[in-house]
C-alpha cells in the first residue's frame, strides 16, 4: 500500500544538474562498471563501452541504467525487499517497468547483435531478480520451521534492522546481506543451530560485537546465516584453579562469547587483578571475537594478546560438533617465550557429552606463533592447525573462553608526553622509553600509546603544556611497580627523555587523573568524521628499532600526496581560468575586457611558475635544499634534504601565501569578488579529495594503526587511497614487519597476504571445512575488496536536493558521521541482547540510513512511498528512551536521543506517527492548565486508572500469566498486538498510596493569576535567599509529595520561595514525544510569563532557580534564566540543600541505593556526592534505566518490559552486593531517586525485589521534619506563610 506523500517532504526536482554516476539511485562507492559487472558480467561492460565508442548507444544506455539502478538499490536495501515481498502488486509494477525498458532497448536495437546481447543479459538479470522473491519466501519458511526446534522464534530474524545491523562491521564495507540472523539464548543451542544451517545449505557467519576493522564478519554469499553471540554473556566469578602442568593455582575468569570485553576487565579489576586483552574497542567488542581475531590492546606489551592469555576455549566446528581446546603447561606469559607449546583438543557430538575420538595433543614451537622480534602478528591464519584462534570465524564458532588473569603492581603512574619538534627527532623516544623500562628490575611498562598530529587534532586534544601550539606527537604510558619510589623515579626519568627531544611530560597519580589522560586515546575513531565516517584502517607491526624509519616513510607518502593534491589544484584552477567565463558582471560594475586578458595571463603565468616550483620539490625530495628553484639560505644548512625541511614545516608549500594572496592581488576589485569565491570553492573541493595517512600506535610492541580517511563518493580518491595502502604494506614489509598485528586479514588485506600464507590456510580450510560451511570464501584467493562497496551519504545528498531542504535531510546529516564503533552499546537503554532488545544507536543509524534511502528512491518512482517504510521508521523512533547517554562515549558526538526526537517530529508532520492511547492521555493531562479539569483528569488517571491497573495485575498474577513476558521478554520488532501490550502494561503494578491531591490544591494556590510567595516568618531574615521553584508536572500534579517536600525543606532552611502562577509544564515531554511545535510554544509562553513574574517581584533578589525534576532541568537550561533573573543560577533542590549543610540524622535499619535518573537534575555537583552528603552515609549507585522514561512505559509497554528486565537484574545485584559489603546491616532496602518518572518506575519493582522507592528530598523531610511533615507544612504555610501577589 502506498502512503499519500505530504509535499513538504520533497521540495524540489528529483535529479540535480550534475551527476557523479550515470546509473541512478547509486548512493555507494561503486562506479557504473562494478554495478554492470555485478548484474550482467564483465563481457557486457566491454560491449557497452564498444557501443559507446561506436556511438550506437545513448538513450538505450540510459534505459538500461534505469533497470540496473532499480536492481542495485533493491539488492542492497532489505527494507525495499521486504516491502516488495509483502506487496506483490508493487513488485509486479517494478518488474513490468524494467521489462518495458528492456523491450524498448530491443525495439531500438535495429538488429545490432551487441545491443541484443546486452538486452538479453538484462532480461536474464530481471528474471533472476523476480524469481529470487519466490525463492526467498519459500526459503524463509523452511529456515524458520527448521530452526524453531532449537531456539526461540524471536531469535530467528529476517527483518531489515537485523540484516542491516549484520551486513557490515566497523569498516562499513558490504558485499551481501545475510539471509537470516540468529540470536541464540544459550551456548547449548549453538551446535544444533550450526547443524541445522549446514542442512539448510546456509553459510554460517559467526558474529559478536561487530567491531572488526577488516571485514571478518561480513557475509560474502547471499545465502548466509549470521549467528550473533551477544546473548551468550554469562561470566563467572574470578576463581583460582589448578591448570594442567602449572604448579600454583591461577586466577581465571570464564566468559561466554558474547561477554563485552569491558565487563571481563571490570570483573578482574573488582578482584584486584587485570584482564590482559584490552583492545580500544573494549566497550563494544566481545570475547568470542577477541579469541577469533587474537585481539590485543595496550596491555599486550606486558602480557600479550588473547592467545597468550587463554587457558581454554570451546567452539563448534564445521561438522556441528563440539571442540574443547585446553592449553597445557601454561607459562602465564607470552606464548612465543616457550620452546614448545602444547594443547589438548577434545571433540564431542552435538549433545556435548559423547566423546568422538580420543583427545589429541597438538604441539607447536613457540617461535612459530609470531614473526621473531615482533610483539604482535596475526597474519598466520593456519597457526599450525590450532582451532578457533586467529581464524576469524572460518573454522568454527567460538562459544566461550577461560582467561588467566594477572596481578598489576600496586603503584601505577600514567605519563603523558607531548613532543613539539620534528617527528623524526621525537619517535626514537619510544625505543628509549621501552629500553629504559626493560632494563629496570622493579618497574614495568604496562602500556605505551602514540598519536600523531592528525589524531591529536581529530580527538580534540587539549595541550597540557603552556604553549600556544598543538604537539606534533603524543605518547601516553602506564608504568607500574610495587615500589612507590621506583615508579615515581621512572616516571620522572621518562619525562626527562621527552625533555631531551623537545617534549614536555606530565604525570598522573590518582585513578581519576589517570583516566582523564587516557580519554583522548579512546576517541581515535574520530579521525574519519570529516569523511562521513569512512576510513581504510590498517594495523601493521614494525620492529621497534625501525619505528623511526616507518614514521619517516609515512611522512614521505603524506608529503607526496599533499604536493600532488596541490598540483591537481593548479590544474583545476588553470582549466577554470582558461575556459570559464570568469568575470561575473553586476549592475553598476564594468570590467575592461583587455585588462581581463592581461589578468588572465598573469594568473596563468603564476600557476605555471608554481607548478614548476612544486613539481621540482616533488621530484627531488631527496635532493639538497640548494637545488631548489627558490633559495632558502636560512635553512639550507639545517636539513640534509628537501624532505626533512618539508617534514619540519620550515619549508612550506602554501596555497594561501603562494597562490591565493597573489590571485587576490591580481583580481582586486568588486567586479572580481564572485570569481574569487569560485576559486575558493575549487580549492575547497580539491582539498576535500586529498588523501592522507594518520598514525596511532600501541607503541610498546610496534603495532601501528595506519588510517586513511576517504570520501566514499569520490571514486578517484578511493583509488588513490588503495594505492597509498599498497605503499604502506610495502614499507612495512621492507622494514621486516607484518601487515596485521591484531585486526586480522578479513577482506581488506587479502591482496597483501603472501601466497605461502594463503596456501597454508587453504590446505587447513580444505581439511576441516571442505564445503565452506563457515565464512565461505573468506581468507581464500579472490576474497578481497573486489566485490565490496560502501554507502555514501555524500552521493545521497547530491542525488536529490530534497536532502538539503527537509527534516529528513537534517536527520541524514545528524547520523552521517557514525563510525559504527559500537561504543554506544554499553550505555544504551534499548540495547539489552538477553532481553531480545538489539536497538543500539549503531544499529538504528544503519537502519535509518537505509530507510532514508528507501524514501528517496521511492519518491523518484511512480510507485510512491510505501506505508511499511513509515512503520519501520516509527519502530526505530519508538526504540529510544531519549536518555542522551549515547552522546558521551560517541567519538563524533552523535546524540541519538535528539535524532529520535527529530524522527518522531518528522513522522508527526507527515501524519504517520503511530497513535498511542497512553501517550495521548498523558500529554493531554500535562497540557492542561485549568484546575478543575486537572482534578477530574487526575481522579480518572490516578484514583481510578492506577487502581484498575493494580486490579488487572493481581488478576493476571492469580491466573499465572504475570511472568509470561517479564522474565523472557519477546522481541519488539514492529508493534505488539493489543493483547500483548495489555499483558506488558499489567506485569508490574503501579505505585500505591498515591497523594489524593496536587500540591497546589493542598495549599490553595491554583489560581494562575497570582504568584505564590512562601515564607517561614519565624526563620527568614534580611539575608534569607529568595528562590524561584519550578515544580514541574511530575512533582506537582502526580507525585505532589515531592513538590511539597521541596517546599517544606526550603521553608525549613528559611528561604523565600516563589512559585510560578498556576499549573505549568516545562515543554520537555511534548518535545521528546515529537511535538516540537507544542514544546516550543510552551517554552516561549513560560519565558514570557516568568519575565512578568520577575518584573512584578523585582524587589526580591532571586539568585537561584530550583527544580526537582531532571527533564525540567534539561528544558529550563534553554530558558536563559540569567536574562530573566539577572545573575541567577539553576540548581536541583538536593544540590541546594547540600550547600545549606542539610543531612540525615540517626538513621538505622534502612539500607539505601541511589538510582541516578537518565535525565539527572544534578548538573552542578556529582549526583553521588550530593546523595552521600545528604544521606550522611555512602549510598551505592544502582545503574541502568528504570524503564518508565516519562510516557515510554505506557506508550510502548512491550519495550519497557525489555528495559525493566535489565534494571531488575541491576537492583537484585545491588541488594546482593549490599549483603556482602554490609553483612551486619538488616532492614528494608530503599531506592532513592531524584526524578518523578523514575519514582514511579522504581516503585513498580517493589513486588519482585522487596524494595521501596522514594525521593531523596521526601526522605529528608521525613527524617528531619517528622513523620507528619506534610500535614505540618501545609498547616503552617497556609496560616500566614503564603503571600499571593496578583500578576
Amino acid at each position: 500500500m502506498n502512503a499519500p506523500t505530504v509535499k513538504s517532504i520533497f521540495k524540489t526536482q528529483p535529479f540535480p544538474i550534475s551527476r557523479l554516476r550515470e546509473i541512478p539511485y547509486n548512493y555507494t562507492s561503486f562506479s557504473d562498471r562494478e554495478i554492470v559487472i555485478r548484474f550482467l558480467g564483465e563481457n557486457i561492460w566491454n560491449i557497452l563501452n564498444e557501443l559507446r565508442d561506436e556511438r550506437k548507444t545513448g538513450r538505450s544506455a540510459r534505459m538500461l541504467f534505469e533497470v540496473l539502478g532499480d536492481l542495485w538499490v533493491v539488492n542492497r536495501n532489505p527494507y525495499l525487499q521486504d516491502d516488495l515481498l509483502e506487496n506483490p502488486k508493487r513488485l509486479k509494477a517494478l518488474v513490468d517497468a524494467m521489462y518495458h525498458r528492456i523491450h524498448s532497448i530491443e525495439e531500438r536495437s535495429s538488429g545490432n547483435a551487441k545491443v541484443m546481447e546486452l538486452a538479453e543479459a538484462a532480461n536474464k538479470a530481471v528474471k533472476t531478480f523476480e524469481s529470487d522473491f519466490k525463492l526467498v519466501k519459500k526459503l524463509r519458511r523452511k529456515i524458520f520451521s527448521k530452526l524453531k526446534k532449537f531456539t526461540k522464534k524471536d531469535n530467528i530474524q529476517f527483518d531489515g534492522l537485523a540484516r542491516v545491523s549484520h551486513v557490515t562491521d566497523a569498516t562499513d564495507w558490504r558485499v551481501e546481506y545475510p539471509f537470516v540472523v540468529i540470536n541464540p539464548d544459550h551456548e547449548e543451542e549453538i551446535a544444533h543451530i550450526v547443524k541445522a544451517c549446514i542442512d539448510l545449505e546456509l553459510t554460517i557467519i559467526p558474529r559478536g560485537g561487530g567491531t572488526g576493522y577488516t571485514g571478518g564478519a561480513i557475509p560474502l554469499t547471499p545465502f548466509s546465516a549470521v549467528i550473533n553471540t551477544e546473548k551468550l554473556d554469562d561470566i563467572s566469578n574470578v576463581e583460582y584453579q589448578n591448570l594442567p602442568g602449572v604448579s600454583e593455582r591461577v586466577p581465571v575468569v570464564k566468559c561466554g562469547a558474547g561477554v563485552v570485553t569491558r565487563r571481563a576487565m571490570e570483573m578482574a579489576t573488582n578482584n584486584g587483578l587485570e584482564f590482559a586483552c584490552d583492545p580500544t574497542s573494549a566497550d563494544a567488542c566481545c570475547i568470542g571475537g577477541n579469541i577469533a581475531m587474537n585481539a590485543g590492546g595496550k596491555k599486550a606489551v606486558l602480557w600479550g594478546t588473547a592467545l597468550d592469555n587463554l587457558a581454554s576455549w570451546k567452539m563448534v566446528d564445521p561438522d556441528g560438533n563440539w571442540v574443547e581446546i585446553e592449553r597445557l603447561d601454561h607459562n602465564l606469559g607470552k606464548i612465543h617465550d616457550v620452546d614448545l607449546v602444547r594443547f589438548n583438543i577434545s571433540r564431542y557430538k552435538p549433545n556435548g557429552k559423547d566423546l568422538i575420538d580420543e583427545p589429541e595433543i597438538l604441539e607447536i614451537p613457540g617461535s612459530s606463533f609470531r614473526k621473531i622480534g615482533l610483539g604482535k602478528d596475526v597474519t598466520d591464519k593456519f597457526l599450525s592447525g590450532l582451532p578457533g584462534v586467529q581464524k576469524e570465524g572460518c573454522d568454527g564458532l567460538i562459544t566461550s573462553g577461560t582467561f588467566i588473569l594477572h596481578k598489576m603492581p600496586k603503584y601505577i603512574r600514567t605519563v603523558c608526553l607531548e613532543f613539539f619538534g620534528n617527528v623524526s627527532h621525537a619517535v626514537p623516544a619510544i625505543v628509549e622509553i621501552k629500553d629504559y623500562l626493560d632494563q629496570s628490575d622493579s618497574t614495568l611498562l604496562a602500556g605505551l600509546e602514540h598519536m600523531d598530529e592528525r589524531y591529536i587534532k581529530a580527538v580534540g586534544y587539549s595541550t597540557k603544556a603552556a604553549r600556544q601550539e598543538r604537539p606534533r606527537m603524543v605518547l601516553i604510558a602506564d608504568i607500574a611497580s610495587d615500589d612507590e619510589d621506583a615508579v615515581g623515579l621512572s616516571a620522572s626519568q621518562i619525562v626527562q627523555i621527552a625533555n631531551s627531544r623537545d617534549g614536555e611530560g606530565f604525570i598522573a597519580v590518582s585513578a581519576d587523573a589517570r583516566k582523564r589522560f587516557w580519554l583522548d586515546r579512546a576517541r581515535t575513531a574520530a579521525i574519519a568524521k570529516h569523511t562521513n565516517a569512512f576510513k581504510i584502517n590498517e594495523d601493521v607491526v614494525i620492529p621497534l628499532p625501525k619505528l623511526g624509519e616507518y614514521s619517516d616513510g609515512i611522512e614521505r607518502i603524506n608529503i607526496e600526496l599533499s604536493i600532488r593534491n596541490k598540483l591537481k589544484l593548479l590544474d583545476d584552477l588553470e582549466t577554470f581560468i582558461e575556459h570559464d567565463k570568469f568575470i561575473y558582471e553586476e549592475e553598476g560594475l564594468n570590467s575592461d575586457p583587455e585588462l581581463n586578458q592581461v589578468k588572465q595571463k598573469m594568473s596563468i603565468d603564476l600557476i605555471h611558475g608554481l607548478r614548476e616550483k612544486w613539481g621540482q620539490m616533488l621530484d627531488n625530495l631527496d635532493g639538497p635544499l640548494s637545488s631548489l628553484l627558490e633559495r632558502h639560505d636560512d635553512i639550507e644548512y639545517k636539513y640534509e634534504n628537501i624532505f626533512r625541511a618539508l617534514q619540519s614545516y620550515e619549508l612550506r608549500i602554501s596555497w594561501k601565501k603562494e597562490l591565493k594572496e597573489p590571485l587576490h592581488e591580481i583580481f582586486s576589485g568588486r567586479e572580481y569578488q564572485s570569481f574569487l569565491l569560485k576559486l575558493d570553492q575549487i580549492h575547497k573541493n580539491t582539498l576535500k579529495s586529498r588523501v592522507f595517512i594518520a598514525l596511532h600506535m600501541h607503541a610498546g610492541d610496534g603495532n601501528v594503526h595506519t588510517n586513511i580517511p576517504v570520501n566514499s563518493d569520490d571514486y578517484q580518491m578511493m583509488q588513490e587511497a588503495h594505492e597509498a595502502v599498497a605503499r604502506v604494506m610495502a614499507l612495512a614489509r621492507s622494514l621486516n614487519g607484518v601487515i596485521s598485528g591484531e585486526h586480522g586479514i578479513g577482506i581488506t588485506k587479502m591482496e597483501f597476504l603472501d601466497e605461502s600464507t594463503i596456501e597454508a590456510f587453504e590446505k587447513y580450510k580444505n581439511k576441516v571445512d571442505p564445503y565452506g560451511h563457515f565464512n565461505k570464501g573468506k581468507l581464500l584467493p579472490g576474497s578481497g575488496l573486489e566485490n565490496a562497496y560502501t554507502p555514501s551519504f555524500g552521493l545521497l545528498e547530491q542525488e536529490s536536493i530534497i536532502m538539503e531542504q527537509s527534516a529528513i535531510g537534517e536527520i541524514a546529516d545528524s547520523i552521517s558521521d557514525c563510525l559504527r564503533c559500537g561504543k554506544c552499546k554499553p550505555v544504551c537503554t534499548t540495547h539489552v541482547p538477553r532481553s531480545n532488545l538489539l536497538y543500539s544507536p549503531r544499529n538504528k543509524i544503519l537502519a535509518t540510513s537505509l530507510l532514508i534511502e528507501a524514501f528517496l528512491y521511492e519518491e523518484q518512482t511512480r510507485r510512491g512511498i510505501s506505508i511499511k517504510h513509515f512503520d519501520e521508521f516509527n519502530d526505530v523512533a519508538d526504540h529510544c528512551t531519549v536518555c542522551h547517554k549515547c552522546l558521551n562515549p560517541c567519538p563524533v558526538d552523535i546524540d541519538f536521543g535528539d535524532v529520535s526526537i527529530a524522527m518522531r517530529n518528522f513522522l508527526r508532520e507527515q501524519g504517520k506517527r503511530h497513535f498511542s492511547p497512553g501517550t495521548a492521555l498523558a500529554m493531554s493531562y500535562l497540557n492542561m492548565k485549568d484546575p478543575v479539569t486537572i482534578k477530574i483528569m487526575r481522579t480518572l488517571m490516578v484514583d481510578f486508572g492506577y487502581k484498575a491497573q493494580q486490579a488487572g495485575h493481581n488478576l493476571l498474577k492469580k491466573l499465572g500469566g504475570i511472568n509470561l513476558f517479564k522474565n523472557n521478554p519477546p522481541s519488539t520488532i514492529g508493534k505488539a498486538p493489543i493483547k500483548s501490550q495489555i499483558v506488558h502494561f499489567l506485569n508490574r503494578p503501579m505505585p500505591k498510596n498515591m497523594p489524593t491531591k496536587t500540591s497546589r490544591a493542598l495549599l490553595g494556590i491554583e489560581d494562575d493569576k497570582v504568584v505564590p510567595v512562601i515564607r517561614n516568618l519565624q526563620k527568614i531574615n534580611e539575608d534569607s535567599d529568595a528562590v524561584f521553584y519550578f515544580p514541574g508536572c511530575g512533582s506537582e500534579r502526580l507525585f505532589s509529595q515531592v513538590g511539597l517536600a521541596t517546599q517544606a525543606m526550603l521553608y525549613e532552611v528559611g528561604a523565600i520561595t516563589v512559585l510560578p502562577p498556576g499549573y505549568l509544564c516545562c515543554g520537555y515531554p511534548q518535545t521528546s514525544s515529537g511535538n516540537h511545535d507544542k514544546g516550543q510554544k510552551i517554552t516561549s509562553d513560560n519565558r514570557v510569563q516568568f519575565h512578568r513574574v520577575a518584573n512584578t517581584l523585582n524587589y526580591l533578589d532571586i539568585k537561584t532557580v530550583i527544580v526537582s525534576c531532571g527533564t525540567c532541568m534539561d528544558q529550563l537550561q534553554k530558558y536563559e534564566f540569567e536574562k530573566i533573573f539577572p545573575g541567577c543560577r539553576l540548581l536541583d533542590i538536593h544540590e541546594y540543600l547540600m550547600e545549606k549543610g542539610i543531612k540525615m540524622e540517626g538513621v538505622s535499619g534502612t539500607r539505601y541505593m541511589y538510582h541516578d535518573p537518565c535525565h539527572s537534575p544534578m548538573k552542578t555537583y556529582a549526583p553521588t556526592k550530593v546523595t552521600n552528603a545528604l544521606m550522611n552515609t555512602d549510598v551505592p549507585l544502582n545503574d541502568r534505566c528504570c524503564g518508565e522514561s516519562g510516557t515510554f512505559a505506557v506508550g510502548r509497554p512491550d519495550i519497557a518490559t525489555q528495559v525493566k528486565k535489565r534494571k531488575q537484574e541491576e537492583i537484585e545485584k545491588g541488594i546482593q552486593k549490599m549483603g556482602v559489603d554490609q553483612p551486619g546491616s538488616l532492614g528494608e532496602v530503599k531506592i532513592l531517586t531524584s526524578c518523578p518518572s523514575c519514582l514511579q518506575g522504581l516503585a513498580r519493582y517493589g513486588e519482585d525485589t522487596n524494595t521501596t522507592a522514594d525521593y531523596i528530598v521526601v526522605e529528608l523531610a521525613k527524617n528531619l521534619l517528622g513523620a507528619n511533615w506534610m500535614q505540618n507544612y501545609v498547616e503552617s504555610s497556609t496560616k500566614g506563610g503564603i503571600e499571593k501577589i496578583l500578576l
